[in-house]
Parts: C-alpha cells; sequence; structure tokens
C-alpha cells in the first residue's frame, strides 16, 4: 500500500515524527510497520508529552519491591508476602460505550496485577460524570456501574469501594478509573522481561479479532461529533474466559516453566512484543499465521493491532513448552509458539514466509517522541483573588443547606452502586464499601490492607499543585482513620490535550505537588496512568488527578470505622481551626461557584495529626475516626451519623471565633479529624493529644434521634431529626437509572 500524507495523519503522526522513521528504517515502512509505530508512539503508549514531569515523583522507598516500569508495582507487607497494585482510565472507550468500556477496563487492570503472579484480592474505582439531570450522563452512570460490575462478579473479585463525582465538563469527557490489588509471595514476582536466545515466545488465552484496533491511538485524541462511530475501537471482554486466564496463568506460575509474560493490553500483540524485548534488551521474531485467530482473513496490521482481551505473551523456559500448551489447552484456552527470543534489537514480523515488519525494537520505545510541551498559566489564574471569595449570608438557611448538602449525588449514599457489586466475594472484605477506605484481610495472617481511591477536581481547579497536594493529604487521611499505615500510591492523572500550553502547566504543577506530598510523607509512588486528550469539542476536563493508596494494618482487630457507635460517646474535633470556603463543595453546589483561593495544605502538620490519629486507633481507644474532607465539618459530623445499621445522632456545640458560621460549619482545611470515643476512655485521649500539642476539642455528644449543631452560646445553627438528614442523603443519588435510554439522548 502507498502511504499517502493522509493515511499518515490519520495515524496521528506528525511530519516530524515521520521523518524520524524513515531515518530509523533507512526506508518507507510498510503499512504494518506504519501501524506498529503508531500505536507504540501515541500518547497512551508512549507518555511522550508526560515522561519528563514524571520523573519528578519519588519511587523509592523501604517497602518497595517493583516500582513504575512493569505491569504493576509491588510493595513488601511482610510474612514473606507482597501487594501488588495498579490504577489504569478506560476513559475515551467508556464514553463511545460505557458498559463493554468499564468491563475491559477492569478486565485490563486485573490482568496487570495476576500478570505479576499475584492473586487479585480487591478492585475500586473511581468514576466522574456529568450531571445526573442530563438523560446522556444517567446512561453512561447506570453503563459504566453494569460493566464494572459485570466483570467484577463474574471474575470473583470484590469491588470493595471508590468514589463517584459529578461536574458538567465531565458531560462529554468521563473519567472511568479502575484499581486494583493483589497478594503474591515476595519470591515469586513475575516481569515481563524477555530473556535468554532462542527460547519460546507463546500466545496464550483468547482468539484475536478485530475489535480494539487502533483503542491506543483513540485514547490519544480529543473527542469530536464523530466519536459514537468509534464503537469498533472498543474492546469487548469475556470476564468467564479471563476467570480462566487467571487461573492458568497461576497455575504455570506455580512452575518453573515461565520466564517472563506480559499482558497484552493497549496496542496488543505490538505492545506485548516490543515492550518485553526492550525490557530484556533483546528482539523477537514472530510469525502471525501461527495467531489463533477468531476472525477469517484478517490481515498482519489488524493482527498487530487488534487489543482484544484475555490474551497474554509469555516467554517459556527451554524444554517447558509442551507443558504451557498442556496446562492453557486443560483451562480451555489458546496455547502457540508464535515465535522465539532473538540476540539482535530487531522486532521481526513475518506472514509465513513472507516478512512484513523489520524495525529496531529498542527504536519503538528509547526513540519515541518526547516532548517538553509549552506551558501557559490559564488566565483564571492569573486573575486569582488573594483573599477568600465573597459568600451571601445564609445563616437563616442553614437546616436547608445542611440537607441539599448531604443529599447531593456528590456526597450522597453510594448503596445503588456498589449494591451492584459483590464486594463480601472471597470472604476478605473487613471493611465494606461506604467508609473513608476498605479493609481487606490477608488469609492466615492477622493483618490486613487498607485501600482509598480519592480525587478533588474542585481543588485542582483553582490550584493544580495545591490541589494535588490536598489530594494525596486526603488519601493518606483515609488510610489513618482506619489505623493503616500509608505504603505506597498508584496514580492516575486524567487531564485535557497536552498541546494546550494552560493543560500543560497544569499537568506539570499538579506532578509537582504529587511528589512533593509524597516526599514529605513518605508515601512513593510505585505504578499508574496518564490520561489526556480527555477534552470534547475543545472543551477540557477540570484537572483530576486520582490517587490510589494502600496501607498495612498489623492487626485488623484493631481498626476504626467513621460511625459513631454509642449513645454517650465524646466527640472531639481533631485539627488546626484554619478552613476555607473557596474551591468548596459548599460554595460550588450551593452557591454554583467554583472560585479560589482554596486551603492551603501544611505537610508538617499532616504528618503529624495523621501518625496521632493512626497510634489513637491501635490502641483501641477510639469509637469512631473519620476525616474530614468534601463539605467541612457539618457533613463529616452527619457522614457519622448515618451507619449502615442505622443512625445515630449527635449534639454539638462550636466556637465560631473570627469565622463566619458558613466557614465554621461548612469550610475545607487540612489534617483535620473527627473522632469519638466512650466517656471512660476521654481524659486518656486528650492526654495523648495534649501531650503531641495537637489541636482539639471536645465538641458533643452522640444520641439517638436529632443533628444538632450549635455554638457556644447556644444559638443552633442546625437543628434537624437525625432521621430527615438519613432520608436525604439515602435518597440523593437515584436509585435507580434507565439504561436502556438513549444514549445520544
Amino acid at each position: 500500500m502507498k502511504l499517502t500524507k493522509q493515511i499518515i495523519e490519520q495515524h496521528g503522526l506528525s511530519r516530524k515524527e515521520y521523518a524520524t522513521i524513515l531515518e530509523i528504517l533507512g526506508r518507507e515502512p510498510t503499512f504494518t510497520e506504519l501501524g506498529i509505530f503508531s500505536v507504540m508512539w501515541s500518547e497512551h503508549c508512549s507518555y511522550k508529552s508526560s515522561r519528563i514531569h514524571l520523573k519528578k515523583l519519588p519511587t523509592k522507598g523501604r517497602h518497595i519491591l517493583q516500582g513504575p516500569g512493569e505491569n504493576a508495582g509491588a510493595v513488601s507487607i511482610g510474612d514473606g508476602l507482597a501487594a501488588v497494585f495498579k490504577m489504569e482510565s478506560h476513559n475515551h472507550p467508556s464514553f463511545i460505550e460505557p458498559y463493554q468500556g468499564a468491563a475491559t477496563g477492569v478486565g485490563g487492570i486485573l490482568r496487570d496485577i495476576f500478570t505479576m503472579g499475584a492473586r487479585p484480592i480487591a478492585s475500586m474505582n473511581s468514576l466522574h460524570f456529568g450531571p445526573l439531570d442530563q438523560p446522556r450522563n444517567r446512561y453512561l452512570l447506570s453503563g459504566v456501574v453494569a460493566g464494572i460490575a459485570g466483570y467484577g462478579n463474574c471474575m470473583g473479585i470484590p469491588t470493595v469501594g471508590g468514589e463517584v463525582l459529578f461536574h458538567e465538563c465531565y458531560s462529554g469527557n468521563p473519567i472511568i478509573n479502575v484499581f486494583s490489588l493483589g497478594i503474591v509471595r515476595s519470591d515469586r514476582i513475575f516481569l515481563g522481561k524477555a530473556q535468554g536466545i532462542g527460547n519460546s515466545v507463546i500466545y496464550v488465552g483468547s482468539k484475536t479479532g478485530r475489535d480494539g484496533i487502533h483503542g491506543a491511538t483513540m485514547a490519544s485524541e480529543e473527542f469530536d461529533e464523530t466519536s459514537d462511530e468509534r464503537r469498533p475501537t472498543v474492546q469487548v471482554g469475556d470476564p468467564f474466559t479471563e476467570k480462566c486466564l487467571l487461573e492458568a496463568c497461576l497455575e504455570i506460575m506455580s512452575t518453573d516453566a515461565v520466564l517472563a509474560i506480559q499482558d497484552m493490553g493497549a496496542a496488543g500483540l505490538t505492545c506485548s512484543t516490543v515492550e518485553m524485548s526492550s525490557r530484556g534488551g533483546v528482539g523477537m521474531e514472530i510469525d502471525l499465521k501461527k495467531v489463533p485467530q477468531r476472525e477469517s482473513m484478517m490481515s498482519c496490521y489488524e493482527l498487530m493491532l487488534s487489543e482484544s482481551q484475555e490474551r497474554m505473551l509469555l516467554i517459556a523456559r527451554p524444554g517447558k513448552e509442551q507443558l504451557v500448551v498442556d496446562i492453557f489447552s486443560k483451562w480451555g484456552l489458546e496455547a502457540s509458539i508464535i515465535g522465539t527470543v532473538i540476540a539482535e534489537d530487531l522486532l521481526i514480523v513475518k506472514d509465513g514466509d513472507q516478512e512484513v515488519a523489520r524495525i529496531p525494537a529498542s527504536a519503538l520505545t528509547d526513540r519515541a517522541p518526547l516532548y517538553n510541551r509549552p506551558r501557559a498559566i490559564p488566565a483564571r489564574m492569573r486573575q486569582h483573588p488573594s483573599g477568600p471569595p465573597p459568600v451571601k449570608d445564609q445563616s437563616d438557611q442553614m437546616n436547608e443547606i445542611m440537607l441539599r448538602l448531604i443529599g447531593h449525588p456528590a456526597l450522597a449514599s453510594r448503596e445503588w452502586i456498589y449494591q451492584q457489586y459483590d464486594h463480601m466475594v472471597r470472604t476478605n472484605t473487613t471493611l465494606r464499601p461506604g467508609a473513608d477506605a476498605a479493609i481487606v484481610r490477608i488469609k492466615d495472617t492477622t493483618k490486613a490492607l487498607a485501600i482509598t481511591v480519592d480525587s478533588n477536581p474542585l481543588h485542582c481547579y483553582v490550584n493544580p499543585y495545591q490541589g494535588s497536594i490536598m489530594t494525596v493529604c486526603e488519601s493518606a487521611r483515609n488510610l489513618s482513620v482506619v489505623g493503616a499505615e500509608p505504603l505506597a500510591i498508584t496514580d492516575c492523572l486524567n487531564f485535557g490535550n497536552p498541546e494546550k500550553p494552560e493543560v500543560m502547566w497544569e499537568f506539570a504543577r499538579s506532578v509537582e505537588g504529587i511528589a512533593r506530598a509524597c516526599s514529605f510523607l513518605d508515601i512513593p509512588v510505585i505504578s499508574g496512568n496518564v490520561s489526556f486528550y480527555n477534552e470534547t469539542l475543545g472543551n477540557p476536563i477540570l484537572p483530576t488527578p486520582t490517587i490510589g493508596m494502600v496501607g498495612l494494618i498489623e492487626d485488623v482487630t484493631c481498626c476504626s470505622t467513621p460511625f459513631f457507635r454509642e449513645e454517650g460517646d465524646a466527640i472531639l474535633l481533631v485539627g488546626p481551626d484554619q478552613v476555607h470556603l473557596g474551591a468548596s463543595l459548599y460554595l460550588y453546589q450551593i452557591e454554583h461557584r467554583l472560585e479560589g483561593p482554596g486551603p492551603v495544605p501544611d505537610l508538617a502538620k499532616e504528618k503529624r495529626y495523621q501518625a496521632a490519629i493512626r497510634w489513637l486507633v491501635r490502641s483501641g481507644l477510639l469509637r469512631s475516626a473519620h476525616d474530614i474532607s468534601d463539605g467541612g465539618l457539618a457533613v463529616a459530623l452527619a457522614e457519622s451519623c448515618v451507619r449502615p445499621e442505622g443512625q445515630m445522632g449527635c449534639r454539638v456545640a462550636l466556637e465560631i471565633g473570627a469565622m463566619s458560621r458558613l466557614e465554621t460549619l461548612f469550610g475545607e482545611g487540612t489534617a483535620r479529624f473527627v473522632i469519638s470515643c466512650s466517656g471512660s476512655q476521654l481524659a486518656e485521649v486528650r492526654t495523648y493529644l495534649r501531650h503531641n500539642r495537637l489541636k482539639h476539642q471536645l465538641i458533643g455528644l452522640v444520641c439517638s434521634d436529632c443533628f444538632t449543631i450549635a455554638d457556644t452560646l447556644g444559638r443552633n445553627m442546625i437543628d434537624l431529626p437525625v432521621a430527615e438528614i438519613a432520608q436525604a442523603w439515602r435518597t440523593g443519588l437515584p436509585l435507580s437509572l434507565d439504561r436502556s435510554s438513549d444514549s445520544n439522548s
């Protein structure tokens, strides 16, 4: 095929990039070679706009066994075990086809985990949609949740928690970030690093079809009016096949037959052959005639670029090839020797006797474009006010505001979502969805892992640097309140078009914020994902860095929940006084404004207060612990009242001081917690906090049936039956959404 200018542009390659390809090859590429370069040099696979910034992230630490660069990261959790985890995005496919887009996102992240030799034990997700008063957004939310549930439930992997947020910017581009965690013996971690000249390259799993072709390049483009025409680029998943693939992989890994293994994810056979070769400093020669195919007359181009699901590539130990074939055949899966490892730095692709591609393997990775794109401060930041945004005096409407906030989909119960997930399968789940963090027990030990995923696009919009620090801190607080020591994070960095200087500035500042917080708190980054081009018709999403964090609980019997437990228990506010209404959920939901400045994070205080809360939880002195984040103190108190087993109430009195009532109730800040304890343990709790010079106030008592917040002069600011609070919270997110509604509405 003659490569025209139009064909080259359709593959997302710039004139300069194509010139580099000509230089590397010394000739014009074949059509198959053009496809290989296009996917490997796409933003999705090469990280050409982000690599220069990602190097700033701290990736080393005392617990780290495997950092970025592999299918997933791994941390030691003691007892000869490791936790393997990662988070990925599936934003573009989920917009085009929400069920399959989300389902295959789950399938892909699970493969990243068991490719490392780990058995997945838990999944989470971070979801962002437009307002639910728009039919299209309801359709997307319903389809995505059904896809996550359908795949995870069939796999028998519990989905133990997550988050869902709403903003108009996500109407044209929802954010679907999926997280998975597994457990493996520390000495049995497998890597995707090809080795052994002459060793067999074996294709295992499902047959290859035409689904998913150009998926990686689609994820490196903006959406426009033709987005719905791209449904063929969305993969189709089969969780039952993946369950067999999981068991077959773990079985063959229990032998000595596997030297390396790699998931066929984005860019399919191309990415797996190239990345394995590059990591190992070797090459590969493969024959596409030997690739199992489920459709007839597939071209070499299609076979190399297909993103059909449930497939792996492995390097077998010499003499063990038949064992690999036999085990995968036993599980009803394809297993075919399609090539060999070679010494030359080449990816050689044949179609029988005909050679269709010969490319230096390292050129596809090491010589991929690397851009230090222009950056410019957005106009909104140049016009940034120095003081807090003015707010309306609504002190006579506090009850109404409280109900509107706690009943808004941004804060309301997510039970409609997580009741579709099987969060108890495998019987490891100790703390179910709905708390600050999920807790998953590690069988045959006293330990557990706590997991959370968090984002804060409102704070990141008004200040990407400070907002990203706040997001890392919130994740760490969510682990601290259950008594877990944070070990490491994985991130999913969701932004608009990196070719726009304002977007690139947001991204760079966000990475700097994450790096600053992780370095100070000693929580390294071990894996992650960058998702650019999240915009439709030129309208980008808010900066949305999502943080997935994992922490270790040494004794699973010594953890806490956010929920008040006993009438008469003391309620304490722990943390600094300084709060802000800038970029707050109150300002956005009640006054419909997104303005700054937001809170200024104090990492030193975060570190001190979080350590204290962890100690109090582990000591057994607390009945509950909950971090204060979206919606401020009043919302945190309400969330502590609405327990899964039935609500409790509270009577609270607050010092107003120099702040307004609105700031006191709904302002957001740093290192703040609501805790409760029995009256008999109150003195010991306060003694510990005083000894460590940590600011705290005794603000009230747990009661049975009212939700009352007054000032210290006895004047009620909020006075509601707790049943009314609970009703607003439980019904805020629609209990049923019509998934069959017109997707083009």
